[in-house]
């Protein structure tokens, strides 16, 4: 269990329950406790808790409670079932809810636990429900062990006489009551203090009265405002009454349960309105009862009329009670009443019925079905079919029924759809209609045809709604008749909602070449409104798309082959996606490439698909890495000091001297320690055989005090012994051993000497330490090939015979004959140049000082491609898909690729090429000049790699 945060900032416990063995069978026997005693069980009670609800484990709370001696003596103990609950893990962060949390704690072991505990722990029966679980947890009500129906009962009523002292019972001002004067004087009841209330009930006495008398105006009189009465502490009740008259003791009651009296009058009557001064109230009407026999009070009167009633017999009828119209009827519900309503016929009612048809369809479309109403699509579409009567001379008719001998072209077939439904719309004659003006009738009636139309296409965006309609044949006919209506402004927005109608219904629609709604979307491509064409090429696009059939799109005409090709060179990724969304269609039939060969030139198209495989593409650049970053381990051993530091550093002072040692051999690493003894030791071969002489040298503890003066994070510690046989171990944390030593100055980097030197049948390295590459080369000259200098440093031009025995070098590992300057030359490719370092001091100084000497830095790479759209695959997040644009043209060329090459245009050229011209065929023709591209964006785009795969092996086969 993670630990989390409570009050303070601090981890802490979160309750929750254990469900082991143990707890099962503990609330096995709770429950089967519970129901032999008839109280109410909750296995699993909720607190709240600033972590949220915790389920409370009934068996951590019983034993917390035993553990601290039990209920009662918990009970002794003020804010103890705060600090159990804190100790369970429940916690809260105001005082507030702690107070809550500790008493909802408190009452969860007083219901469900307590009498278990009586029974399980002192072998007694417990106390009886009534007196335990269904009473309180408060304190006040005594001990839950020694509880009895006595006891308590007694406890109960001498709790009821004394709590609240009436005001003559009270001790007086003088008397102590307690220890504390203050608290006692708390602890009486305030007194009673009632605001003066004008009567709010009616004038009308009530009925009680008019058996009791009427009350003279003497009563009235006694009631008035000037009149005074004596202070009395029940001032509700009235001040003269007759003790048994039952009608004083009802007033009374009513008096009191209403909180406000009519004959209460305010101490002063001065600060009163004088307005109530000439109010005379309204006196009482007198209202004669008549008794009315009924089976509760005469029960004679009853049963002689039963006895009648069964001696009349059967025949006779009773008088009948008329019914109220309207009462007792709820009448359709809304949907019923707009289908009655739209097919009624009448206007007001149609306007009533597609004004809420419309909202219901777009509020409650996911729920609003056709065929859960039967006959709503029909009175849509009926309605729907009055437009052409707008422009038209004509008033469509469906017929429901097949009469071959009918010829009148008003009639539509409603059973198979109207197959010349276009040859009969090119018959009509249009009305004259302004674009602009129009009556107030006309334009009523139009927009009555709109809302149908469009509640169809708001329903239509259900699925099992478009699923309904494909099979309604009448709409179809609905969609070429509006799709057909003159192209004028007032009918853009419902030619839009019937080709949005049209996209919802063609994946559930089987579509020929000769089907008029195929004509009439394909004719709809023609147009110059971009909405219009972008809803007629999804519509085509998906016809049968979700039925086994094949979309052929076949007799598409060349200008829309012609159009969709230019659309694709605009810069409308919306535009662009569904015409490759049709070419993607469109190209999978082998005849229809034949016919693309014909209407464009495609070695103009092909150039462009490829062009728009890069679309939206991203250069991303990302370092690879090869060999992850590593870092060597601390070592105990101290590199040397190079000579001129030893020398420099031998006449410098203390702690100077001591600072510098230690800048120059060691750097800072959080994750490493030094022993003490390993750095005491280091630095007295370094500076020991100074001691005694004129310059002082420093002790041990001063030395390790120095350290953290030098490297602010290191600081001495101790690491304990973990077995007996081992040793405290005194380190200094957060510094390491250079590798190579520096400069405490400059910060330059120290290089090694590392000329192998024969020793007995090993050779090992020379080692000692130079700060530049040109003090190391004269080294190398000097001491090991044995060249001697000139005055000015420079070498005298001879031939020698040398090898070069640097570690790791392979160029002259054998005695060569050979001139000096060459040699030399080689030479200098293993000591640092000096030309790097003034430049590392200038710009990259800085950096250069803050590298790490212990970290061999990682290998990596960088990588460069090209990234375009992607989706997540929803199996495997991980993986990268192709979409887009990007992937609808990849997969067009794809198509053409696949299906060129069984053309008859792909077998006339072949013999062209036999008969003398270039070899291979419209795959070579087409995709030749952008092989290069292919392969390049194979390369980059991962995501389109087995896409553009798939396109070289279909072009390379052939």
């Amino acid at each position: 269990m993670a630990p989390n945060r409570g009050p303070g900032n601090k981890d802490v416990y979160i309750h929750e329950i254990d469900r082991t063995p143990e707890y099962a069978e503990f609330i096995q026997k709770l429950t089967a406790f519970h129901e032999k005693r008839g109280t109410s069980f909750e296995p699993e009670p909720r607190l709240p808790t600033m972590h949220g609800h915790v389920n409370v484990d009934l068996l951590k709370l019983y034993k917390a409670v035993i553990a601290k001696g039990g209920y009662d003596e918990l009970n002794k103990v003020q804010k103890s079932w705060g600090a159990l609950a804190a100790e369970l893990g429940m916690h809260h962060i105001d005082n507030k809810g702690i107070g809550q949390l500790s008493f909802q704690l408190k009452q969860d072991f007083y219901r469900y636990l307590s009498a278990y505990w009586i029974q399980d722990q002192y072998g007694k029966e417990p106390p009886p429900k009534e007196i335990l679980e269904q009473q309180s947890c408060a304190s006040k009500l005594g001990p839950v062990l020694t509880r009895t129906v006595e006891n308590f009962k007694l406890s109960s009523s001498s709790r009821s006489g004394v709590e609240t002292p009436t005001r003559d019972e009270r001790p007086g001002e003088g008397t102590p009551v307690s220890g504390n004067r203050a608290s006692g004087r708390l602890r009486e009841a305030p007194p009673q203090r009632v605001p003066f209330q004008p009567e709010t009930g009616p004038s009308r006495q009530p009925r009680q009265t008019s058996h009791h008398g009427t009350p003279t105006a003497a009563t009235n009189t006694a009631h008035n405002s000037n009149a005074p009465h004596p202070q009395h502490p029940n001032h509700h009740l009235p001040q003269h009454h007759n003790p048994n008259n039952p009608l004083h003791l009802i007033q009374a009651q009513q008096a009191a349960l209403r909180g406000a009296s009519s004959t209460f009058t305010p101490t002063n009557p001065d600060a009163g309105s004088r307005l109530a001064e000439i109010y005379e109230p309204r006196p009482p009407i007198s209202v004669p009862l008549r008794p009315v026999s009924t089976p509760g009070n005469n029960p004679e009167f009853a049963k002689r009329q039963r006895q009648l009633r069964i001696a009349a017999g059967p025949n006779i009828q009773l008088p009948i009670r008329p019914a109220i119209p309207g009462i007792g009827l709820e009448g359709p519900n809304i949907y019923m009443r707009c289908l009655q309503a739209l097919r009624s016929g009448i206007p007001a009612e149609q306007s009533f019925a597609l004004n809420h048809l419309v909202k219901i369809s777009f509020e409650r479309g996911d729920k609003y079905k056709f065929e859960s109403f039967l006959g709503l699509a029909e009175g849509l579409i009926e309605k729907a079919l009055e437009i052409s009567s707008l422009f038209y001379n004509i008033d469509w008719q469906i017929a429901y029924f097949n009469d071959p001998e009918n010829s009148d072209i008003a009639v539509l077939d409603g059973l198979n759809g109207t197959s010349d439904i276009l040859e009969r719309i090119a018959t009509l004659s249009p009305k004259p209609v302004l674009d602009h003006m129009q009556p107030a009738e006309f334009s009523d009636r139009l927009l009555r045809i709109t809302e149908a139309v469009l509640t169809i296409r708001n329903m239509v965006m259900l699925v099992e709604n478009a699923i309904y309609m494909a099979d309604v044949y009448p709409l179809k006919d609905l969609l070429c008749i509006i799709l057909h209506l003159p192209n004028l402004e007032m009918l853009v927005e419902i030619k839009h909602f019937a080709l949005d109608i049209a996209e919802q219904l063609t994946p559930w629609l089987v579509l020929d070449s000769g089907d008029p709604l195929y004509r009439t979307l394909l004719s709809q491509l023609d147009s110059t409104d971009r909405g219009t064409i972008l809803t007629s090429l999804r519509a085509v696009s998906r016809i049968s798309m979700n039925l086994d059939a094949t979309n052929k799109m076949q007799n598409v005409p060349a200008v829309v082959l012609q159009n969709i090709m230019n659309w694709l060179l605009l810069n409308d990724e919306e535009l662009m996606d569904a015409c490759l969304d049709f070419l993607y269609q469109y190209t999978a039939v082998v005849t229809n490439v034949e016919s693309l060969l014909k209407a464009v030139n495609m070695e103009h198209v092909v150039p462009h698909l490829v062009r728009l495989l890069a679309h939206g593409a991203k250069r991303v650049k990302e370092d690879r890495v090869l060999e992850p970053e590593r870092k060597a381990p601390a070592l105990e051993e101290v590199a040397p000091l190079p000579p001129d530091l030893q020398e420099k550093l031998t006449h410098t002072d203390e702690p100077q001297r001591c600072y510098h040692w230690l800048q120059s051999l060691f750097e800072e690493d959080a994750e490493s320690h030094i022993t003490q003894i390993a750095i005491w030791q280091a630095y007295q071969s370094s500076f020991g055989g100074l001691a005694g002489g004129s310059r002082n040298m420093l002790n041990a503890a001063d030395f390790i005090r120095n350290v953290s003066h030098v490297f602010v994070n290191a600081r001495a510690q101790i690491i304990r012994r973990q077995r007996p046989d081992q040793t405290d171990l005194f380190i200094i944390e957060g510094i390491r051993a250079r590798p190579l030593p520096i400069h405490p100055e400059t910060k330059e980097e120290y290089s090694t000497c590392r000329w192998m030197i024969p020793k007995g049948p090993y050779s090992k390295k020379c080692g000692q330490f130079f700060l530049g590459g040109e003090k190391m080369w004269h080294h190398v000259l000097t001491a090991h090939l044995g060249v001697t200098l000139s005055e000015d440093g420079k070498v005298q031009e001879k031939e020698i015979n040398a090898s070069c025995d640097w570690e790791d070098c392979t160029k002259y590992p054998k005695p060569t004959q050979m001139q000096l300057s060459k040699l030399a030359r080689h030479l200098k490719t293993h000591f640092p140049s000096a030309h790097k370092r003034k430049l590392s001091e200038g710009l990259d100084a800085a950096i250069k000082r803050q590298r790490r000497a212990y970290v061999t830095p990682a290998k990596t790479i960088s990588l460069t491609w090209e990234q375009t759209i992607v989706t997540r695959d929803e199996r495997n997040p991980k993986i990268e898909q192709a979409a887009g644009i990007p992937l609808s043209a990849v997969l067009v060329l794809r198509n053409i690729a696949r299906n060129v090459v069984k053309t008859e245009s792909e077998e006339q050229l072949l013999k062209k090429h036999e008969m003398g011209g270039e070899g291979g065929g419209w795959n070579e023709k087409l995709f030749r000049p952008v092989m290069a591209r292919l392969f390049e964006v194979m390369t980059e785009n991962k995501a389109l790699a087995d896409y553009i795969t798939s396109l070289l092996q279909l072009v390379q086969d052939e």
